[in-house]
């Protein structure tokens, strides 16, 4: 396990996103000091990751020990393809551009938030994915491609970069606090019809399990390692949600034939994928493990917080 120092300053990539709040107070809550880059107000850094010089100017004088990449596009879930691309683009071009704000700044760090779906969308069946499996495989179509080559280009620019220790953590679904909003606001609507799941599982991860996990990845994650992040039970779309509905008293979902999903046709690739990860590297190597070990722990947790 690599220790490395703790009280880093640290760019935060993201911070006013779902996932990024969480990290940012992870981070601080363990002594890190967190400067917010993004277009927001709020941010330290204010530039876009997509516009090289603006951003480069913007950290001009500054120095940070750890720069994350956890910016994301995606304001709700994608249901059709061309709702990710977007977020294809702050994976290609904007990763590019960070890489280089983060050597500027004499960075030694770069921490990236990746997916489990890089693996590839589809049917992997009963096989455990570790990290030893290929990452990244050509998509079975060009929208899949177009998605999965994103992931393979921030992942290999996160590693690639010269004088830069590049980690990448490879994240489950996210729920959880600010996460599972937009399900709830969805289900009181009776605005979300689903197929049946007959099989089908997922990996999942609580956000602030995830926020632990890149904690532990900025301050003992080895140099040019990938990580899997997620709970021990896969868990169905659709049963994620009814665990959702169930905890909070709101409506179960229609059912719906998987055909009817077809216009949808992101949301429909990832309803009909298979996909079981092993996080047993991150826990051995970051000594990380998740809080709550399924979906259904988490979504109690996160009832009981809102009252």
């Amino acid at each position: 396990m690599t220790t490395i120092q703790k009280n880093q300053s640290i760019l935060l990539a993201g911070a006013s996103g779902v996932l990024g709040r969480h990290v940012a107070r992870a981070l601080t809550d363990a002594g890190h000091k967190v400067t917010g880059l993004g277009r927001g107000r709020d941010n330290g850094v204010r530039a876009d990751l997509l516009d090289r010089d603006a951003l480069l100017r913007a950290v001009d004088g500054y120095h940070f020990d750890t720069v994350i990449h956890a910016a994301t596009a995606l304001r709700k879930p994608p249901m059709r393809h061309r709702d990710m691309h977007p977020t294809n683009a702050l994976r290609t071009d904007g990763t590019a551009h960070l890489v280089e704000a983060a050597q500027a700044t004499g960075a030694r760090r770069f921490v990236s938030e990746s997916m489990v779906f890089g693996y590839g969308y589809g049917d992997h069946g009963d096989h455990w994915i570790t990290e030893d499996d290929p990452f990244a495989p050509h998509g079975s179509s060009p929208e899949l491609e177009a998605h999965i080559a994103a992931m393979r280009t921030k992942e290999h620019l996160t590693f690639a970069a010269p004088g830069l220790e590049g980690i990448a953590l490879r994240f489950g679904l996210f729920y959880g606090p600010g996460g599972t909003d937009a399900l709830l606001s969805l289900l009181r609507r009776r605005q979300l019809p689903l197929p049946g799941d007959h099989g089908r599982v997922l990996p999942w991860v609580e956000l602030t399990d995830a926020a632990r996990a890149m904690v532990a990845a900025v301050e003992r994650g080895r140099p040019g390692q990938a990580y899997n992040v997620a709970d021990r039970t896969p868990m169905g779309f659709r049963a994620h949600v009814l665990c959702v509905a169930e905890e909070f008293g709101l409506p179960k979902p229609m059912t719906v034939p998987r055909w009817l999903m077809r216009p949808m046709g992101y949301a429909h690739t990832v309803m009909s994928t298979t996909l079981r990860v092993s996080s047993a590297k991150a826990e051995r190597e970051l000594a990380w493990a998740p809080a709550y070990p399924d979906c259904r722990a988490g979504l109690t947790a996160l009832r009981a917080a809102v009252g």
